[in-house]
């Protein structure tokens, strides 16, 4: 395993993260089984586990932490809120209001006294940074959370929290949680410059693309096993976007061939070479799916690898774009386009 400093924080984090999503009813992963991958994960280099609070509404967050009772101190834990946590219009968001009894809420589901890295999971545009800022350097100071960062937010919020903590005195986000892979490369025209240039951390979420690159899902196979909960047209080839990623796959599965790789470690290979990525998040539902990607964790790219990528998805193109989670809401909301 590889390790990196996480942004300008000091912290040593593995190249590979653990992230708890499948924990629970998403992913129906059993606590027997999502302790199994814990501890397999610990034991592999990994040292970075990253939950959400609203993953399985809240089930991920008990699992990671019985999963951790007794090996807390190995553990860089990372957690999110402000998406929403039931029907309540005030259990959502990133109000102090919000925040603080998110926080507590998810420091029980634990069962720790703090998190290392507390994480809005998605900008609120009903929020003044000033009004998030605030609370989560309150937060820090109380001990609660170390660090705070960011997760999918485009680049211009990015940047524009930056210049609100300078602005206000607050202590400004220290890493950014964005979707990344070989077949969703649009960050690298916009959101990862902006990270490099603040000295981000930037923890890389799907780096398999939801599982395309996963090995599984190839031409001639039935894909519709792979059908997604949360988007189930992810796997549908009638769409034109999907049948541009099969092919891309075939092609990128030749690549790896070639190179005597796994299609797993050239995607997650490609993923950490970026210079501005620390770590790339996997999200395994097995202790096999585990052993599959941590074979990737020393897994170093050539530039010729890296060159044949690009002729077949070109750097700072979304194969998917509409897949993306970081559109400015004036682009899906035409009330915020219109007088």
């Amino acid at each position: 395993m590889q390790y990196r400093t996480l942004g300008r924080t000091g912290v040593q984090v593995s190249t590979l993260v653990l992230g708890a999503m499948n924990f629970g009813a998403i992913g129906r992963t059993s606590q027997h089984e999502a302790t199994a991958i814990v501890h397999a994960a610990l034991d592999g280099g990994v040292n970075l586990i990253d939950t959400a609070d609203m993953y399985s509404q809240g089930g991920s967050e008990e699992m990671v932490g019985k999963a951790i009772a007794g090996r807390r101190d190995d553990v860089v834990l990372a957690t999110k809120a402000a998406m929403p946590m039931g029907d309540e219009r005030n259990h959502r968001g990133s109000s102090r209001r919000w925040l603080f009894t998110a926080l507590d809420d998810s420091l029980r589901r634990l069962g720790v006294d703090h998190v290392d890295l507390y994480q809005i999971h998605r900008w609120d545009p009903a929020t003044s940074d000033e009004e998030t800022l605030s609370a989560l350097t309150d937060l820090q100071r109380a001990g609660k959370i170390r660090y705070f960062g960011s997760s999918t937010f485009p680049a211009y919020r990015i940047v524009q929290a930056q210049w609100a903590a300078r602005e206000h005195h607050l202590r400004p986000y220290v890493t950014e949680q964005p979707s990344y892979s070989v077949l969703q490369r649009g960050i690298e025209a916009h959101v990862l410059p902006v990270a490099d240039e603040y000295g981000l951390g930037v923890l890389a979420w799907s780096p398999l693309a939801s599982g395309w690159l996963s090995g599984a899902v190839r031409a001639g196979r039935d894909v519709s096993t792979h059908r997604s909960v949360v988007l189930p047209e992810r796997f549908d080839t009638s769409i034109p976007s999907n049948r541009a990623r099969l092919d891309a796959v075939e092609r990128l599965a030749a690549v790896a061939d070639e190179a005597g790789l796994t299609l797993i470690q050239l995607a997650l290979g490609f993923v950490t070479a970026h210079p501005a990525v620390t770590s790339a998040i996997i999200g395994p539902r097995t202790v096999e799916h585990l052993s599959s990607q941590l074979a990737a964790a020393d897994t170093v790219l050539s530039p010729d690898v890296l060159d044949a990528i690009d002729t077949i998805v070109a750097p700072g193109v979304d194969l998917a774009a509409h897949e993306k989670f970081d559109t400015p809401p004036a682009l899906l909301d035409p009330a915020l386009r219109r007088r």
